[in-house]
């Protein structure tokens, strides 16, 4: 799916319990804009892992956050696969290994999920969203630690994120090409998908001396309950296997040559590639329209708001020109 990701970790205990909820509502709420199908949080409340979801935009939901919960992991969901109003179909997903349970958040869009699950024979499932297989993943290798977490991230092929958060309170991010902060704010973390909407937030809260956590792609980094990070890098798939989805063209087949105009073809598939993101071949054709080449137009499907504010800023110039 194509969905926002949010959390905190009050790794000093350095908030109330209500500011607490107070803060992670809030991010919700504003991050609202990039999912509005469904709404799912997951915490540890005396030592058991919990997982609160519906399919309702943030604003609907009444959110639990125990006075015990100190590391909350939040997702908004923009459906792409797997109805939403299946609640089992939504985000944070359940998963165990021996001795451990956790809880699974993915942004992005995987397109081998299925090809996985048949080649490395993992059961069949229920759930119908591709980031599942991330969970099945880790299932499978018996333990959820960096190594785990490391393969996971190496198999999968398309665009993510993930958080996953085990009942120690420990949080892995998983930083691929989708955009993710984290800002140190004095005794707790905040993260989320857009930092232009994370910083919103902190400056709704007042929060001025935050500090930038670097979050570089192709990184995993763990979070301990008392605030230490510890990371490890991965390899992530050449961005996007256009040639593996559409199963005719390489990459540069695909773009060609970025001083040629896109020919009916190429646009068709930008086209339905975009459509994963809400995104209908309408707009892909005005902003081609407008001189915006393949490259600009897929760095803007993963900024929701750039995005946004290109056709809706080329939309009123049509308005006005026709009138």
């Amino acid at each position: 799916d194509m969905c926002s990701l949010f959390g905190l970790i009050d790794y000093s205990n350095a908030l109330p319990a209500a500011a607490r909820k107070v803060i992670i509502r809030e991010l919700s709420r504003e991050f609202e804009i990039l999912g509005t199908d469904a709404t799912g949080i997951s915490y540890n409340s005396f030592g058991r892992l919990k997982i609160y979801k519906r399919p309702v935009r943030a604003s609907k939901l009444n959110f639990r956050v125990p006075f015990d919960s100190k590391v909350v992991m939040g997702h908004t969901r923009m459906t792409t696969k797997g109805n939403q109003r299946i609640n089992i179909n939504n985000h944070p997903f359940p998963g165990h290994v021996e001795g451990m349970d956790f809880a699974l958040a993915h942004n992005g869009v995987l397109h081998n999920d299925e090809l996985l699950r048949k080649n490395m024979k993992l059961p069949d499932t229920n759930i119908e969203t591709d980031s599942y297989i991330a969970v099945q993943l880790i299932e499978n290798s018996g333990k959820l630690d960096f190594d785990s977490v490391k393969a996971m991230a190496e198999a999968v092929q398309g665009t993510f994120c993930f958080t996953i958060l085990n009942d120690r309170n420990e949080l892995y991010i998983v930083k691929g090409n989708n955009p993710l902060e984290m800002y140190d704010c004095g005794g707790y973390y905040l993260y989320a998908s857009t930092d232009s909407i994370l910083k919103q937030v902190m400056k709704r809260f007042k929060i001025k001396k935050a500090g930038r956590v670097n979050l570089e792609e192709g990184t995993i980094t763990k979070v301990y309950p008392d605030g230490r990070l510890e990371a490890m890098k991965f390899d992530i798939f050449d961005e996007f296997d256009y040639g593996h989805y559409f199963g005719r063209y390489s990459k540069w087949d695909f773009f060609g040559d970025e001083t040629e105009p896109p020919d009916e073809e190429r646009i068709a598939y930008l086209a339905e590639y975009a459509s994963y993101f809400g995104i209908d071949e309408d707009d892909i054709r005005l902003l081609i329209d407008a001189g915006y080449d393949e490259f600009e137009i897929e760095e803007m499907l993963y900024d929701p708001m750039t995005m946004q504010q290109a056709l809706s800023g080329f939309k009123k110039y049509s308005v006005c020109e026709r009138g």
